[in-house]
């Protein structure tokens, strides 16, 4: 699944967002700033940025220059209640691709999230590499050993997210949200059970990657380096 980093100072906003583009099936990430946004990214790059204008430490015009310059290929979505045209001439200076102005329809921004990442072609393209394990987004597809298999849906959704994020610890509520929706009337322990599975079908690439319990926390993906 395609990630989205939501930049926004306001809490309230960001889970508006964050609802309405999980719900089409995106992994969303948060920062309540331009430093924290920056920091987020280097731990692991976002496939498209929607963020906003004003916000303290660092602004949206000041964030929209540093990840211009960094990422030259990455979607840009500013969200802001500046509507002035010279406010747009300028965010489409700095480099952003995209301008929505609050107050603004959830179904909107998902349509312009989804077209933006349909230019720069990320939708469509999406694999994921750990030890010689290949997951194929497009296809479902896991390739391995030579084989090439398809998993159950969910497990390969969990799979994918963890193989995603090497080293990155996930709640099994993030998990229950990103794989299954906020809308998961299950409890926790459906992620335990098809981390279990995961486990016994992978059991025989653990060169390769393993799966993780980090105990109180959640879950981690550990990818092992070829030569």
């Amino acid at each position: 699944m395609a990630s989205v980093l939501v930049v926004d100072d306001d809490p309230h906003m960001r889970e508006l967002m964050r609802i309405f583009l999980r719900r089409e099936g995106y992994a969303v990430r948060e920062a309540a700033n331009g430093v924290e946004a920056l920091a987020e990214m280097e731990k692991a790059p976002a496939d498209i940025v929607v963020l906003d204008i004003m916000m303290p430490d660092m602004d949206g015009w000041e964030l929209c220059r540093e990840l211009r310059g960094i990422y030259s290929e990455l979607p840009l979505l500013m969200v802001t209640a500046k509507n002035e045209m010279s406010q747009k001439v300028k965010g489409f200076n700095l480099g952003t691709d995209d301008y929505l102005t609050k107050p603004f329809e959830p179904q909107e921004l998902v349509i312009r999230v989804k077209a933006l990442l349909r230019r720069y072609r990320i939708a469509s393209e999406r694999t994921v590499r750990v030890g010689a394990v290949k997951l194929d987004q497009t296809k479902r597809a896991v390739m391995a050993g030579g084989e090439t298999f398809h998993l159950p849906l969910k497990e390969f959704d969990l799979l994918y997210q963890l193989a995603s994020y090497p080293g990155q610890i996930f709640s099994r509520e993030q998990l229950i949200e990103s794989v299954w929706g906020i809308d998961h009337e299950g409890d926790e322990r459906t992620v335990d059970v098809h981390i279990k599975r995961l486990r016994e079908r992978f059991e025989r690439f653990e060169n390769d990657f393993r799966i993780v319990t980090v105990r109180g926390l959640g879950y981690r993906l550990e990818a092992r380096e070829h030569d």
